[in-house]
């Protein structure tokens, strides 16, 4: 019997949340589908799928990202398809925060601050925490649709004032992922 993978999504693609989240993901002992960053998601779902099932690390990060597009566009048609899928286990979403007008927001979990601090309520792009529990960025309106267990609230990858920096280990990413495997492992216990 093919064991289902566990996938974490993190909803941006640029050059730096991709350099952030491979190094959070070898923090963790995860894996991410390199080619599926970009801005947007340059792969389509089947072909993510494929390269999910032959990934030999766990938890297998997912990349997404809808390079500004309002409405469902192609990160979150990723998200929402691979999600469905019968051999995937979603985690969670570490869902990336923007601070661009009329885009969707989303209610977290918990966030994690550019400082580290993981908060109860919503972050803005920069890391900073917000007065309310909600995330507004580009590739989050599918996760409204959708039966996510855990969605995780983060500044821009590798960013935030230079405190998630690939080349110190990306340390607020990795937290975020943390959180949610945190999360899980409570939920299953």
């Amino acid at each position: 019997m093919l064991l289902k993978k566990r996938v974490i999504f993190v909803t941006d693609g640029d050059d730096f949340a991709k350099n952030a989240v491979e190094a959070a993901a070898r923090n963790i002992g995860g894996r991410v589908i390199s080619g599926l960053a970009g801005n947007p998601t340059p792969m389509d779902a089947e072909s993510a799928i494929q390269l999910i099932r032959e990934s030999d690390g766990d938890p297998v990060i997912v990349m997404v990202d809808d390079c500004g597009h309002a409405g469902i566009g192609s990160g979150e048609e990723m998200l929402m398809n691979i999600a469905r899928h019968p051999d995937i286990d979603v985690l969670g979403v570490v869902a990336v925060a923007s601070n661009a007008e009329g885009e969707e927001e989303i209610e977290v979990t918990k966030s994690v601050t550019k400082d580290g601090n993981v908060v109860d309520r919503g972050v803005d792009k920069h890391g900073a925490p917000k007065s309310s529990k909600k995330v507004k960025g580009d590739t989050l309106s599918i996760l409204k649709q959708m039966n996510i267990p855990v969605i995780i609230g983060l500044g821009d990858p590798g960013k935030m004032h230079y405190q998630d920096d690939a080349a110190k280990g990306a340390p607020i990413t990795t937290k975020a992922l943390k959180e949610i495997l945190s999360a899980n492992e409570k939920n299953n216990s």
